[in-house]
């Protein structure tokens, strides 16, 4: 049997070619494979690229679009020159502490994904595997970091932040208190490096592009999906069809000749974030369902095969952040930690009963969120799951047959629910 600690401390062979050339009939993409020469803490510079790739036996590597473009049906795909996580350069990794893996960048990409979105005031992502584990908007980006951290604590261990603001001290250190793998920001502003470099094992990585992402939001990219006998599928990447408002539409259908529609309509705090939470979404695992408030997560489901199974995994996932977050706050400890040692004898239990009590009172934060479903509701259990948590708004692709259901399940709520729809469904897998 191999040894799996020394697996992850080993830079894996890279036999991968240095270009890469994908031909879409006439049509050429050239590609050059990204390496680094880095110290990996021996004084050795080695020169390598990704050092390994999803797990720690599998050779990977990352090549960046440098020359050729391509047009498909009138849509003109991005182009050389505008490189953000495949450009990335020594001098940007302001410390590697080892060569990057795979999940790393593509935890950073996923961010940059969703803060491309949220670039109209200061924003926080924390990823793992490659999903949010917290998002927030922020009036600084403590602020933001903050309340991305604590919407769930538990995963954000070992997680990718990225912020869309400049890193300061404030926040540098607070991240600090917590073990993160990637800190990405498009500038760090004096004094903060010493702190985050403390952490000698931390990826820090300065994107100065992060501070113009609102313009990939209309750039399309080819991706591609390897089949199991060695076929590619490849499609063209989704577009985010609602940017405003204004770009919802009125939840109505008409169902055997009768119309239904929602009755209440959004407040400006419900538009805000219904646009906030599909914001996120563009870059959550599908089949996923999500609660957001205030311009937080409150709870996040992914990649399920059930809609209503993910609704009411988000549901568990809200309540278990936040016990956590109040254990924390109150205590110091993560909810886990304080429950092993009240069995122990050395914690006082009333107190854990009460971090319960108050969970359930305010359910799990739940209360008035707005839950966000990546494609529609096929049968109204799906929203009654987070009716019952008392959600106060829902935005939803729309297009089931029982979208009535739906419908009609928010205005027989008390007090009535609002509703939107995208009219687009966002899958991503």
């Amino acid at each position: 049997m191999s040894d799996i600690k020394k697996m992850y401390k080993t830079i894996m062979a890279d036999n991968f070619p240095p270009e890469m050339t994908v031909s879409f009939g006439e049509q050429k993409l050239m590609y050059r494979k990204r390496t680094w020469k880095l110290d990996e803490g021996a004084g050795e510079i080695i020169e390598k690229g990704l050092r390994y790739g999803e797990n720690p036996d599998q050779q990977a590597a990352m090549y960046e679009l440098v020359n050729g473009n391509l047009v498909l049906a009138g849509v003109r795909f991005i182009e050389p020159g505008n490189g953000m996580v495949s450009a990335i350069t020594e001098e940007q990794m302001l410390q590697a502490g080892k060569h990057p893996g795979k999940t790393n960048f593509t935890d950073l990409d996923n961010g940059l994904n969703i803060l491309k979105y949220l670039m109209d005031r200061p924003a926080a992502v924390i990823l793992k595997h490659n999903n949010p584990c917290g998002a927030a908007y922020g009036k600084t980006v403590f602020d933001a970091y903050d309340r991305a951290n604590m919407a769930d604590r538990i995963a954000a261990f070992g997680g990718c932040l990225v912020v869309n603001r400049a890193m300061d001290k404030r926040t540098a250190e607070l991240a600090n208190s917590n073990y993160l793998e990637v800190v990405a920001a498009p500038e760090y502003e004096e004094g903060t490096l010493s702190i985050l470099s403390k952490r000698k094992n931390l990826r820090i990585i300065r994107l100065e592009k992060i501070a113009d992402l609102a313009k990939y939001r209309d750039m399309s990219i080819v991706e591609f999906k390897a089949l199991t006998d060695g076929g590619l599928i490849v499609q063209q990447s989704q577009r985010n069809a609602i940017r405003k408002k204004e770009d919802f539409q009125e939840a109505k259908t008409t169902y055997k000749g009768q119309e239904y529609k929602i009755e209440r309509k959004p407040t400006e705090q419900e538009y805000d974030d219904m646009l906030f939470g599909w914001n996120v979404e563009q870059g959550i695992t599908s089949n996923s369902v999500i609660y957001v408030k205030d311009g937080v997560t409150v709870g996040i489901g992914t990649g399920e095969q059930d809609r209503v199974g993910v609704a009411e995994i988000a549901i568990f996932k809200a309540y278990t952040k936040y016990a956590d977050a109040l254990c924390y706050k109150k205590f110091g400890v993560p909810y886990k930690t304080y429950e092993l040692e009240a069995a122990q004898g050395k914690r006082d239990k009333a107190a854990l009963q009460e971090i319960d009590d108050q969970t359930k009172k305010d359910k799990g934060g739940l209360i008035g969120s707005t839950m966000v479903s990546d494609a529609f509701f096929p049968f109204r259990d799906g929203v009654d799951v987070g009716l019952k948590e008392g959600i106060s708004a829902i935005v939803q692709p729309g297009g089931s047959d029982r979208d009535f259901d739906a419908i009609t399940a928010c205005n027989e709520a008390n007090p009535k629910v609002t509703m939107v729809f995208t009219g687009q469904r966002v899958f991503k897998h």
